[in-house]
């Protein structure tokens, strides 16, 4: 069977939203948007929600599935949304635990045992167990958007299930809503049984094929896990259901087991010729009680060399593969001499001993990062989760993986591996073609399933079953210890509501698939989507549900993604709007094309950051989408005032100069001004920028420089630069020529057409490249280095402008020779003036997206500074927080932010490069910034 989802869109029967919306109110969004944007996780499935549910308190979940049991509506419990196997998909009412109930309850350093609310996430839950020096082991590597209910769900496990076991091995109690509506506690001991009315006969009934066909070895998630019910293993009623999936009930509250944090762990990274003679080695290192074994193919690692350039990733040894062995110690001398003796004792061909530090947090970062690096091929093929799982005893596990790789090679597929190798446990995603159906992908995993049985290993050895493997079963399990699951499952939820299709009775695990429906749909004349040989189909498909966009990342020096941080709407995040251009390409029911109102209310929060493109493993850049998707919708038609009069900014502030003195007097008589902030389409809480008495293209500054032998560099003038703040290209001309350059000022007139890109106006964005290109290409061919100042501007003509001129040759050599400021200075023979200040420094999204921003912490490193750098957004991006409708999520996200981090360090003078970034802490609250050639020519200054 191979088939989509055309009639899982249909909408829940008007009766049961009535009952639900009656008891539950706003909770309940049967919207069409909504529905889409939670028609799929992390996994290859589509199907559509009648409803979505956000639930505050264990009441309002009582009450929803009491509802749907009484409509006959189909239940499926979400959390992070990360599922890999499609377990948190379902076609009636999907309950997201994530935005409300998400609460560490307590945390109790005497019992070791925590608390939790079924929306926690694991990250929140280890923050808050750290100050005790406690954790809870399991930690998948989708920890900082993973929830604790969702783990429970698939008995999750990460890297350090090796040394804490797997979530059943850390749960304590639970309470639990069965699908027959009791709410019962489920714990273990000799009474536990007895919670479930039949589950203590059920159990005598079954004592053989539990003791026989479940529990083989640790890593045997598939199915239920209901050996855990055996007298002699406790009778854990909490442990059984862990791992069913949704399938049995509802998680309404968990006591876990918290363990102590490892002191100072190093890390020994062995290299071998590949990965299946990195297997090999395991057995011979687990004596040695490493707390995480990790597989990790070299090609990964080399997705992020492409991406982010060699300095992005730590010292690694010579190989194909490689084992990644975290080891203990009281003290970091300790670990890292328990790690050279495991070293000792391998077999690797090279290897290298990391002590805990930055270059240990990066290499797991890149493990962290896995599911999404796999996500194309080392070809450049998408890959799809499906096989992603599968687990084997350790002792079997390079034999398995010589084997897996013959059936790729055999079918004509191929996968990158990784994963957690000292538990046997092995993670690839494949290039299944399932843009061509589903065919391919079931031949494969039928094959697989029975390779997986040979070795005595499972399907799944912590993702669980879902819609992808259910199907699988049987190549597991023998007819009896099926028909116990599906006993088991009766008892639980006798009217079969909670998430049908998974576990038990299974449905087809190539029905319902997403990419198959998907529409092709090429470039035309916006962005060229080169990177995916112009196929937007594809493009959009690089989100494959991983949730990193849904984690805050701040605290690690991310970016993304700011609306969704404001919000916690699925819809903001990054996953969410590309989930509503998937649908828009399904045409299922979100069927205006480019126009839909769907796609365009997903993507009105979008700040145009870019901050995805760095920040997401697969690469996506949303500001790409919303920018085509604008272009696509007004191509011909009348847009937003906002676009005519920000998005063509440049054009008005050269209009504008010689009127400066009266509109800077319009800006500071209140109703003058919100008069013309509403003409603009802007929100009228918004200042006017003040206009200085004369653009920078106005002054001597602006003409050529007297020529030296030193470096020759073009100083080019972005449009912001020029008519809002010319005193820094002032600066910037000091500095060069301090520093011993030859400088030149490119002529006026070479615009980016930033804002023009931002509002989708990409017509008259190729224009004003093309004209760049005339203009800033000559000097480059005379040798000169084009030197940007707003950050903005510099990356667009470092990345955008080779994808609106995908034709002209010339875009790529002059995107080639563009350089901030901080990238260039570090880059030649000079030594900076010292100032021993101490700053706080907000960099702005494009920068650090495009640019990166080592070179400017170097060269302030380099001047004696002392440097705060504040991650994230400042909320303001250009011409979005401008924008009538967008004031109250721009000022959320700055006071979460930078006017937080301001707040904290008064004593720190604020550094923002980019013109909206110090405009938005202005605006919002009064103080000061600097551009960076501004603090470097004061402190020539002396």
């Amino acid at each position: 069977m191979d088939a989509t989802t055309a009639d899982a869109a249909k909408p829940l029967t008007g009766a049961f939203l009535d009952a639900l919306r009656g008891k539950l109110g706003d909770l309940v969004d049967a919207s069409a948007t909504t529905r889409a944007v939670y028609s799929t996780d992390a996994s290859n499935y589509r199907i559509v929600p009648g409803a979505v549910l956000t639930p505050r308190t264990k009441d309002d979940v009582v009450t929803a599935v009491g509802i749907a049991r009484e409509h006959r509506v189909p239940v499926t419990v979400r959390g992070g949304g990360t599922s890999c196997a499609g377990n948190a998909v379902g076609p009636g009412l999907v309950i997201d635990f994530s935005r409300s109930m998400n609460r560490v309850l307590s945390v109790d350093p005497v019992t070791s045992t925590a608390v939790v609310e079924p929306g926690a996430v694991l990250s929140t839950l280890q923050r808050e167990a750290l100050p005790h020096g406690l954790r809870f082991g399991p930690d998948p590597s989708t920890a900082t958007r993973c929830t604790i209910g969702g783990m429970v769900g698939n008995n999750a496990c990460g890297p350090h299930g090796l040394s804490y076991g797997r979530t059943a091995d850390n749960v304590v109690s639970m309470t639990w809503l069965t699908g027959s509506g009791e709410v019962v506690t489920a714990g273990s001991g000799p009474e536990a049984l007895a919670a479930v009315p039949g589950l203590d006969a059920f159990v005598a009934e079954n004592l053989a094929v539990l003791r026989t066909g479940f529990g083989r070895f640790g890593r045997q998630i598939s199915g239920y896990s209901l050996e855990h019910l055996l007298p002699e293993n406790g009778r854990n009623l909490a442990a059984a259901l862990t791992g069913t999936e949704g399938s049995c009930g509802v998680l309404l509250e968990a006591v876990v087991r918290l363990v102590p944090q490892a002191p100072a762990p190093a890390l020994a990274v062995l290299g071998y010729a590949d990965m299946a003679t990195a297997a090999d080695d395991v057995p011979g290192l687990l004596p040695f009680g490493p707390l995480a074994l990790e597989g990790l193919d070299a090609q990964l690692v080399d997705v992020v060399r492409r991406a982010h350039g060699d300095g992005a990733v730590p010292t690694l040894p010579a190989g194909g593969g490689w084992l990644i062995a975290e080891v203990g110690g009281a003290t970091s001398r300790e670990a890292v001499e328990a790690a050279r003796a495991l070293v000792a004792a391998s077999t690797a061909a090279d290897s290298v001993v990391l002590p805990a530090g930055p270059e240990a947090v990066r290499l797991w970062q890149i493990r962290a990062d896995g599911a999404g690096l796999a996500g194309r091929t080392a070809d450049g093929k998408q890959a799809w989760p499906g096989w992603e799982d599968s687990a084997v005893p350790p002792e079997r596990l390079g034999d398995y993986l010589r084997g897996l790789q013959a059936l790729m090679a055999e079918k004509g597929l191929s996968g990158l591996a990784y994963g957690h190798f000292g538990d046997g446990c092995v993670h690839a995603r494949i290039d299944f073609p399932l843009d061509a159906g589903g065919a391919p992908m079931r031949d494969f995993l039928e094959r697989a399933a029975a390779l997986a049985a040979e070795h005595g290993g499972s399907l799944s050895g912590e993702h669980g079953d879902g819609r992808a493997r259910s199907e699988l079963l049987p190549a597991m399990y023998g007819p009896e210890a099926l028909r116990a699951m599906e006993a088991f499952k009766a008892l639980l939820d006798p009217d079969d509501v909670m998430n049908p299709g998974v576990v038990v009775r299974p449905a087809p695990l190539d029905a319902d698939l997403r990419r198959p429906g998907a529409r092709r749909l090429r470039a035309a004349d916006g962005f060229a989507f080169a990177s995916d040989g112009g196929d937007v189909t594809d493009a959009v498909h690089r989100c494959v549900g991983v949730g990193k966009c849904r984690a805050d990342l701040r605290g690690e020096g991310g970016f993304m993604c700011p609306s969704y941080t404001a919000t916690r709407d699925e819809k903001d995040s990054t996953r969410g709007r590309a989930r509503a251009l998937q649908e828009m390409l399904n045409g299922g029911f979100v069927t205006e094309g480019w126009s839909s109102p769907e796609v365009h209310e997903a993507l009105d929060l979008c700040l145009s950051c870019k901050a995805c493109a760095r920040d997401c493993p697969t690469g996506i850049d949303m500001a790409t989408f919303k920018s085509e998707t604008l272009h696509r919708t007004y191509q011909g038609r009348r847009r937003p005032l906002s676009h005519y009069t920000l998005g063509r900014l440049p054009q008005w502030l050269r209009l504008l100069a010689p009127l400066a003195p009266l509109v800077n007097l319009a800006g500071r008589v209140p109703v003058l001004r919100r008069t013309m902030m509403r003409l603009m389409g802007a929100d009228s809480r918004r200042s006017l920028p003040p206009l200085p008495a004369r653009p920078f293209r106005w002054s001597g500054a602006s003409r050529t420089r007297p020529g030296t032998d030193g470096p020759k560099v073009v100083l080019w003038v972005d449009s912001f630069s020029d008519a809002l703040a010319p005193d820094i290209p002032r600066d910037a001309v000091e500095v060069l020529t301090a520093a011993g350059c030859d400088v030149q000022v490119a002529a006026p007139g070479a615009c980016c057409g930033l804002t023009l890109i931002s509002t989708g106006q990409l017509t008259a964005a190729r224009a004003k490249l093309r004209s760049a290109v005339d203009l800033l290409l000559p000097h480059v061919r005379a040798g000169r280095t084009v030197i940007g100042i707003e950050p903005s501007c510099t990356a667009t003509l470092r990345s955008d402008l080779v994808e609106l001129l995908p034709d002209d040759p010339r875009a790529a050599e002059l995107a080639g020779a563009v350089r901030t400021v901080a990238e260039f200075l570090t880059s030649i023979e000079w030594t900076p003036p010292q100032a021993a200040e101490r700053l706080l420094v907000q960099p702005h999204c494009h920068h650090y997206a495009v640019m990166g921003y080592g070179a400017d912490r170097s060269l302030l490193r380099s001047m004696g500074c002392d440097v705060e750098v504040s991650s994230g957004c400042c909320g303001l991006a250009g011409n979005f927080g401008m924008e009538k409708g967008h004031y109250e999520v721009s000022a959320q996200i700055a006071r979460d932010g930078i006017l937080a981090r301001a707040a904290g360090h008064p004593d720190r003078r604020i550094l923002a490069d980019g013109y909206s970034c110090r405009t938005q802490v202005r605006d919002l609250a009064g103080l000061d910034s600097r551009h960076l050639v501004q603090v470097v020519a004061e402190a020539l200054r002396g």
